[in-house]
């Protein structure tokens, strides 16, 4: 998956379109930036997706951006196959990024823990509460 994307995934909560792409474009020219928008306030709701004209200005992003700060939250970058017929950028089973939905570690700035994380969490404490532990 991804294997020669331009397109970077990026999560950070409380940045704008113009940091994005200000950031993104010292690592090469920036062909579309999509923000993740909330479904019903259709306010920014902390991720977006970067597309480069080449997968090597997509790799340079990775190696140059990924793991740097800003909003004094470290930056996650990932390739992504990007836009296909029928399917969204990226979106995981529960309309969320896969990375998030299993996400072991608690992150308030994320909603707690990944979805599927939880649901599993919660599935295995009905079944022993079921065995009467």
């Amino acid at each position: 998956m991804g294997l020669f994307s331009s397109t970077n995934y990026f999560s950070s909560f409380y940045t704008t379109e113009e940091q994005i792409h200000e950031l993104f474009s010292k690592c090469g020219e920036v062909k579309r930036l999509v923000m993740g928008l909330d479904r019903f306030t259709k306010t920014p709701c902390g991720f977006c997706f970067v597309e480069y004209y080449t997968h090597q200005d997509a790799l340079d992003c990775l190696k140059y951006v990924g793991g740097t700060k800003l909003d004094e939250r470290i930056i996650r970058t990932d390739l992504d196959p990007g836009f296909e017929e029928g399917r969204q950028y990226g979106r995981g089973k529960s309309g969320g990024q896969v990375r998030d939905e299993y996400r072991e570690e608690y992150d308030p700035g994320r909603g707690g823990y990944g979805r599927a994380y939880a649901d599993d969490q919660r599935q295995r404490e009905e079944e022993e509460y079921g065995k009467g532990k």
